[in-house]
């Protein structure tokens, strides 16, 4: 299959999903989030049995496409709720992906880049790779992120990264749990080859059987936040400031909030 936003290779039995849209530092629109949930389905399906998710350019994934974002800011209810539900899909496919991934995070991860990065079963970062969950500066909210962040290194950690909106680097994502390894740029997908390498060699029904093991007992929870969620994050797409926000970033001046 084709795409625009990504691209998907194979290298024997590891699949490398990239992000392809560098001029936009990979942000995430509506339609890059159908074309990875068409390539989730294809690996699925596929011969591969592990999957390398990285970016193109110098960024790993800025977040949302801010631009698509005010496009859709005037739209209805239901449509805020539509494109919420897609994005919380794409968020549980990666979660809940039966098998192995492995992000190779090439430069910055923000808001929801942070996601897709941190919800990968592995999470390699080079020292200049930089974090942060900053939806709330912009009038937005933390609401998918959330659900997967607070069970990945506590809540008391989470309320800070999430209320403070506050860039870290890899050496504190380490410390977290947030990242499995940080290694040299050069090195990155050579590492994440690596450990694909090792996965490939393991007993695949074996490793289908863990994925189960490690998802199952979380699966209504997550299901059941993540729909909270949806709703949260569709009223706040509502609100005045979420239409200041985005304006106030995209004209480069302060923002007004009403709140």
């Amino acid at each position: 299959m084709d795409f625009d936003t990504i691209k998907l290779t194979t290298e024997g039995r590891v699949a490398i999903l990239t992000l392809n849209r560098p001029d936009k530092r990979n942000a995430i629109s509506p339609h890059m989030i159908e074309e990875l949930l068409a390539a989730f389905d294809e690996i699925e399906s596929g011969f591969a049995r592990a999957v390398i998710l990285t970016g193109a350019g110098k960024a790993f994934c800025a977040g949302m496409d801010l631009e698509t974002l005010r496009e859709s800011a005037d739209a209805s209810h239901a449509q805020h709720i539509e494109d919420s539900r897609r994005t919380a899909r794409l968020f549980q496919r990666i979660w809940s992906f039966p098998k192995p991934t492995i992000a190779a995070v090439n430069g910055a991860a923000i808001a929801g880049g942070s996601g897709l990065a941190t919800l990968c079963d592995f999470t390699l970062a080079t020292p200049e790779s930089k974090f942060g969950y900053t939806e709330i500066n912009i009038g937005f909210i933390p609401a998918f992120v959330s659900v997967f962040l607070v069970r990945q290194i506590g809540e008391k950690r989470a309320r800070d990264l999430l209320l403070s909106a506050r860039i870290f680097d890899a050496a504190e994502a380490l410390q977290l749990g947030l990242v499995s390894m940080v290694v040299a740029r050069e090195c990155l997908l050579g590492r994440a080859r690596e450990i694909a390498s090792a996965i490939v060699a393991a007993s695949p029904s074996s490793l289908l059987h863990t994925k189960h093991l490690l998802i199952a007992s979380e699966a209504s929870s997550v299901d059941r936040e993540l729909e909270a969620a949806i709703e949260a994050s569709a009223f706040v797409r509502d609100t005045p400031d979420f239409k200041e926000g985005l304006a106030a970033f995209l004209e480069k001046r302060p923002p007004k909030w009403i709140g």
